[in-house]
């Protein structure tokens, strides 16, 4: 599963907890969700559109600088995983007005 494998490397690569989904409860101020919200398959290379969501309870700026730290550490993603490409495809601030969560969602394309 190509979002484990990018839960895994986020995990391991960030210093704020990584969801696969949003947590009921959140204790910490800054977080991160993956989830796949798409992928095919063309001439047997397999390819995923993987949507990274930076929360802050804090700021708009702080999940913004969050959402940066997120781009270092994908852009260098195929470069030390099996993965042969990581490219980001949109970036926006995607700020929860229901919930008042700042959060910022960059989505990536990702072959594997």
């Amino acid at each position: 599963m190509i979002e484990k494998t990018v839960f895994d490397y986020l995990n391991t690569n960030m210093n704020v907890p990584v969801y696969m989904e949003l947590p009921e409860s959140v204790t910490a101020e800054e977080f991160v969700v993956v989830e796949k919200i798409g992928g095919d398959i063309t001439d047997y290379i397999r390819s995923a559109t993987i949507a990274i969501q930076s929360y802050s309870l804090k700021s708009l700026y702080r999940a913004a600088l969050l959402n940066e730290a997120v781009h270092a550490v994908m852009d260098v993603m195929a470069a030390n995983t099996d993965v042969s490409q990581c490219q980001m495809t949109a970036d926006t601030n995607f700020t929860d007005t229901s919930t008042k969560r700042y959060r910022y969602q960059c989505l990536y394309n990702i072959h594997y």
